[in-house]
């Protein structure tokens, strides 16, 4: 069996505050994209076991695969370990990067392992729930509106079809610490201190493009201006890609990721070109090399889930 995970890009991102379970309190719009990693599962005696061809990937039960086909196991009412079955998984979506990449290879283990084992969909979605807070959006696809910690769920009419060109820098950001500068900076404002992360909200603004009037305003990543003010090569990309005339260019989720929406293929592919051709901002420094330009598109609700095997 041979499933695809896509990735995603937030076409806008609000904090709103830290919430007392410790997660962070978001309003957020995810979009699909065709950028995708592949899960290969075989049938093999003996232990379960998981490979990738990304060195840097964990394979061991910290990978949300593995807990994922962990899962559904126990759903399906099987005691002991996970047995007799092995998944390759082929990288394709970059490592902290803001691209959900890890969420959705889970989410796509659950699909996977929940039709082999005939768990039912309501236990395959408490377990996606539990797995992580990105992981439910991603057994939905196309364009949705998450809240609270961007697991509650509002399908939307679908963002136009568009071009995304996804620049990778040469570093990743995790979660924890971009949301650990989201939280520092707003204490220093609070203390009438630091505006180090610059230019606020306007840093990440753009166009919202046709999703309705309900949200019509613009969108936003609260979290593109801490990240950058320790990751100056951030902001540059997204000038970039405002410069070659993107509709819509901003940092994906927590980072590294920056992408750019545009309406015609030749002018992504033209963007991406001058990403790859610009020189970096210091010589001395490889970290503001970037190390990929990948042209993709959007994917639509229906065509996600037909592609992702829903």
């Amino acid at each position: 069996m041979r499933v695809r995970a896509f990735a995603k890009i937030n076409l806008s991102l609000r904090v709103l505050g830290r919430r007392a379970d410790g997660y962070h309190e978001l309003r957020t719009i995810f979009q699909s994209i065709a950028l995708h990693d592949t899960l290969t599962i075989r049938r093999r005696r003996g232990a379960f076991r998981l490979a990738c061809d990304n060195p840097a990937c964990p394979v061991d039960e910290s990978n949300l695969v593995w807990r994922a086909a962990d899962r559904m196991w126990r759903a399906a009412g099987r005691r002991g370990a996970v047995r007799d079955v092995s998944v390759e998984l082929t990288k394709r979506i970059p490592l902290q990067a803001g691209l959900g990449g890890g969420s959705s290879d889970a989410a796509a283990a659950l699909r996977a392992f929940a039709r082999r084992w005939r768990v039912d969909e309501s236990a395959m979605r408490r377990a996606a729930a539990d797995l992580g807070a990105d992981v439910p959006y991603f057994l939905e696809g196309g364009t949705v509106l998450g809240l609270e910690r961007g697991d509650l769920l509002f399908p939307l009419i679908d963002y136009p079809p568009a071009w995304v060109v996804v620049a990778l820098p040469a570093f990743g950001v995790s979660t924890k610490d971009a949301f650990g500068w989201w939280s520092a900076g707003r204490a220093g404002r609070a203390g009438g201190a630091g505006r180090a992360g610059g230019a606020g909200r306007a840093g990440g603004a753009g166009r919202p493009g046709a999703l309705g009037s309900e949200y019509s305003e613009p969108f936003v990543n609260d979290l593109e201006p801490p990240v950058a003010a320790h990751h100056p090569e951030i902001a540059r990309l997204v000038r970039l890609l405002r410069a070659e005339g993107a509709a819509h260019a901003m940092m994906s989720g927590g980072g590294s990721a920056v992408f750019g929406l545009f309406e015609r293929r030749r002018d992504a592919a033209r963007a991406a070109h001058a990403l790859e051709a610009a020189p970096p901002r210091s010589k001395m420094s490889a970290r503001s090399k970037v190390s990929a330009v990948v042209v993709t598109k959007t994917l639509n609700r229906s065509k996600y889930q037909g592609l992702a095997g829903n």
